[in-house]
């Protein structure tokens, strides 16, 4: 526990371009139990307006590191969906912009109870919030194709369900492709019944192709500026599920079936 002491060691800052911030943060630190190293949010600059997207886990201050990064920008904060793991800062900032289908997850205090069972002694710190995460006050719904103005960069909505009913991807005009939840290496957590659902928002994500072979993915987990491979190996992943089926094995803490394949792990609930 006493190797993070502040936001400072926390947080991860990495200038990966010059208008693009990415901010890391070990979720395994805080619970090697979700099969996952890094949480990743970004930070887009404009000319006049910042996106930030996802407010992470809220065991430290994110506010602090963003303000040092911020110059004279308008603000603005974004959620991917409304999982522990993105929206744990929400109440450090004003006003949050998730999709309409989730506004109802992040406008009510968050139960995090169930960390308090991690082998991490770093979790403890969310004594002190009671294992909750309170919301933002100002909520407002955002919905599929909306423009998001920055100055010189210009950021679409594109809805991506699958993951959580109101997942979102964000594409700039500068063609990166933030893409939550929905794709990432990693561990993968699907229902069975859903996979039509992410198998469609996958192929949406693979269409923007069509338009500009340049996209470069930044996804919420694990490695960020990936190709278009992504994509396709975890559709390709998803349709052989069943092939392997009888390799599954039970994760009582996730009350999830584990499969994993050459590529990813999933979790199948």
């Amino acid at each position: 526990m006493n190797n993070y002491l502040n936001s400072e060691q926390w947080f991860e800052v990495v200038n990966y371009k010059e208008y693009l911030y990415v901010i890391r943060e070990r979720l395994d630190e805080i619970d090697p139990r979700f099969y996952t190293t890094y949480t990743n949010l970004y930070l887009v600059m404009g000319s006049h307006s910042a996106l930030l997207i996802d407010t992470g886990c809220g065991l430290f201050p994110l506010k602090p590191i963003i303000d040092d990064l911020l110059s004279e920008r308008e603000l603005l904060v974004i959620n991917t969906h409304s999982h522990f793991d993105h929206i744990g800062g929400n109440n450090e900032f004003n006003k949050i912009f998730i999709h309409s289908k989730e506004v109802k997850y992040v406008s009510e205090p968050f139960d995090i109870t169930f960390l308090q069972n991690s082998p991490k002694e770093i979790v403890k710190r969310y004594q002190s919030k009671n294992y909750t995460l309170r919301p933002a006050k100002n909520i407002q719904a955002i919905k599929d194709e909306e423009i998001i103005d920055l100055g010189d960069i210009s950021i679409e909505v594109i809805h991506t369900p699958g993951h959580s009913p109101g997942c979102i991807s964000l594409l700039t005009n500068k063609s990166e492709l933030f893409t939550g939840d929905t794709a990432h290496y990693g561990m993968m957590y699907l229902t069975k019944k859903t996979f039509p659902i992410i198998l469609s928002s996958i192929s949406k994500l693979i269409d923007l192709y069509k338009k500009s072979e340049n996209i470069e993915l930044y996804p919420s987990h694990e490695q960020f500026a990936v190709g278009k491979e992504l994509l396709v190996d975890l559709s390709e992943g998803i349709k052989n599920i069943d092939n392997i089926w009888d390799t599954k094995i039970r994760d009582d803490f996730l009350e999830a079936w584990i499969i994993e394949d050459e590529i990813f792990k999933y979790a199948i609930f």
